[in-house]
């Protein structure tokens, strides 16, 4: 980092965004998709594409609950919305009663069990985005890492570009190829560029904890139960008083808790102990109605509906963490609103992309002979920018493609998406990375662009069906498909005829000649044509 200030945040600039840059681009491209969770699973689940906010959801619930688990100590419900189709039920059982946890969908209506394919939905991309399906805490620490990196590269990127917004109005699409992917990545990087700093800045919020423990520790020491009430309106468990008693009613405190916050929704209900004299019911205020989502709670007595507890948010710190919180996930936005921030999450994954592209295109320029680490930033490249949208484009075919009854189908969706991530991966090594990449993005395309029709073979729930009904939530999955895939198969186009006569060998360094051979050629720079 010898040199000036402004060479020094260069280095910084380049260096540090391409080692965290692969997984910049999952992040922003799996979070881009959260704007759509709901409607993504809506459509991962076609036996039930309408969502209907049913005012019976609650009774109907914990009626069946009743039936179903009486001797469990919580009841977690989560209710439906005018984007989500079922109610989400969770049962947890005291200890050394199997299982220890189960987790229901039910019908909003009448409690019966949800008649629709078992599925993740859009869930997984939603948990991916934040901690890549890792088990333990590992992701979520990598994850953080990744967006103190992007803030660091959005800040350096100003200090290289002082002449930023001269910067912006000249595009050279004609000078050269380097020229156009640089312009490309700078305008992408103004034009959203308050968003990049709103989404970087508040991403870091529900997880500071995790990152910096040391306020909560010396605020609460080794009380974490007064901690979750205090910040997540969440009690401490109560024992069991050990005498059955009937639940009161929910319907009644259902219409307090609105009354309490001003039409504001309960989105969540808590019932601990039920069917017993100690019985609590916690309701917890829903997040899609507002921006700053304060912990807003009202804690009643199971049995006779008397007000215990209530959180109702206040406090500066409270209200500033929720405030972030609630900008980052933006659960208040509407369709037009969800449909902005889904164009600018593309264009922050097109800024990281294009970022990634401009580094091995100006540094090819410099090597005669492709290096080792050259050659495997570009394969890198392929398997994070094409692979990816190809995992996820097989993600949604399993889900269509395997039987609707079959065990664990939502576990067999997701190794499909690594399955096919992981092949995506190895296919630069079988095929070499430059004919890889045409082939790659063909791929992409057909997967893409057949995905509406492969929908239309195999369910009642294809565009002939939502656009007719209205259900644009869910028909925009298919429109967004046959959007990419028109988008993959230009750059195919583009690729593909671009692409030089001999590039590799035709089967492949690692098919014809072993692993060994392959590996010693790329360290030593040897080219194979």
């Amino acid at each position: 980092m010898n040199g000036s200030f402004r060479l020094s945040m260069t280095w910084l600039h380049n260096w540090g965004g391409l080692v965290v840059g692969w997984l910049l681009f999952c992040v922003f491209l799996t979070g881009t998709t959260a704007y759509a969770r709901f409607e993504i699973t809506r459509w991962m689940q076609p036996e039930r594409v309408e969502a209907t906010n049913n005012p019976n959801a609650a009774a109907a619930a914990i009626a069946t609950l009743s039936r179903e688990a009486p001797q469990a100590r919580r009841w977690l419900i989560t209710l439906p919305d005018e984007r989500r189709t079922a109610t989400q039920v969770y049962v947890y059982n005291p200890p050394g009663v199997p299982p220890a946890f189960r987790k229901l969908a039910l019908e909003p209506d009448d409690g019966r069990p949800l008649q629709a394919r078992a599925t993740f939905g859009g869930d997984f991309l939603y948990y991916f985005h934040f901690d890549l399906r890792v088990p333990g805490l590992v992701g979520r620490y990598l994850i953080g890492a990744a967006g103190v990196a992007l803030l660091v590269a959005l800040i350096t990127g100003f200090v290289i570009h002082r002449r930023v917004f001269w910067d912006f109005f000249a595009f050279r699409p004609n000078r050269s190829r380097t020229r156009l992917w640089m312009d490309v990545h700078n305008a992408l990087g103004i034009i959203v560029l308050p968003y990049h700093a709103l989404i970087t800045v508040t991403g870091l919020v529900p997880l500071m904890l995790l990152y910096m423990p040391w306020g909560l520790q010396a605020a609460f020491g080794d009380r974490p139960t007064e901690f979750n009430s205090a910040v997540y309106a969440e009690p401490p468990p109560s024992a069991a008083a050990g005498r059955a008693a009937p639940l009161t009613a929910i319907g009644p405190l259902l219409a307090e808790a609105e009354r309490r916050w001003d039409g504001g929704r309960p989105g969540w209900i808590v019932i601990d102990n039920p069917g017993d004299a100690a019985a609590t019911i916690l309701l917890k205020r829903t997040d899609s109605d507002r921006v700053v989502i304060t912990p807003q709670a009202i804690l009643f007595d199971g049995t006779t509906g008397a007000v215990r507890t209530v959180w109702d948010g206040t406090g500066g710190a409270a209200a500033t963490r929720a405030g972030a919180y609630g900008l980052h996930l933006m659960r208040f936005a509407d369709t037009p609103l969800r449909l902005a921030m889904i164009l600018c999450g593309l264009a922050g994954t097109a800024m990281i992309g294009t970022g990634q592209i401009y580094w091995i295109i100006k540094r090819r320029k410099r090597e005669a002979t492709p290096s080792f680490g050259l050659r495997l930033a570009d394969g890198a490249n392929l398997a994070v920018m094409v692979g990816l949208p190809v995992a996820i484009a097989a993600y949604f075919w399993a889900n269509r493609l395997l039987p609707a009854g079959l065990a664990g189908r939502e576990t067999s969706e997701a190794l499909a998406f690594f399955a096919v991530w992981f092949l995506a991966a190895l296919h630069p090594a079988l095929r070499g990375v430059q004919r890889a990449w045409g082939e790659q993005l063909a791929a992409a395309a057909l997967l893409w662009a057949a995905l509406p029709l492969m929908n239309a073979l195999t369910s009642q729930a294809h565009l002939g069906v939502t656009l007719a009904r209205g259900l644009w939530g869910v028909a925009g999955i298919d429109l967004t498909a046959l959007a990419t895939g028109a988008l993959f198969a230009l750059l195919a186009w583009r690729r593909l005829r671009a692409a030089p006569r001999r590039v590799d060998r035709p089967q492949g360094v690692l098919a014809r000649r072993g692993l060994r051979p392959f590996l010693g050629s790329m360290i030593t720079g040897r080219r194979d044509d």
